[in-house]
């Protein structure tokens, strides 16, 4: 893997975190743009979503860290090894 497609599994994952999906969801990938969509979009950026995802780890570390596992591995599923858009493919 690249730095860039690690940067990107991070962003994602960071936002698919902060999004309403529960983790005991099975989304498809075209499921997981949209709610990836939707959180940068109310978190205002990427940068909104990672201060979020901080907030969490300081408030709720026993949730805070088996959500991100969960969010990392639905992007790395969802985007494939290749981090390509779930219509780009």
């Amino acid at each position: 893997m690249n730095r860039l497609h690690d940067i990107l599994v991070a962003a994602r994952a960071e936002a698919l975190f902060t999004s309403d999906l529960s983790t005991n969801s099975q989304p498809d990938a075209l499921e997981v743009a949209e709610a990836i969509r939707r959180a940068v979009q109310a978190y205002r950026g990427t940068r909104g979503c990672a201060a979020e995802v901080a907030a969490a780890y300081g408030d709720h570390p026993e949730t805070a860290a088996p959500r991100m596992r969960w969010a990392r591995s639905v992007v790395e599923t969802a985007y494939g090894p290749g981090g390509l858009a779930p219509g780009d493919r």
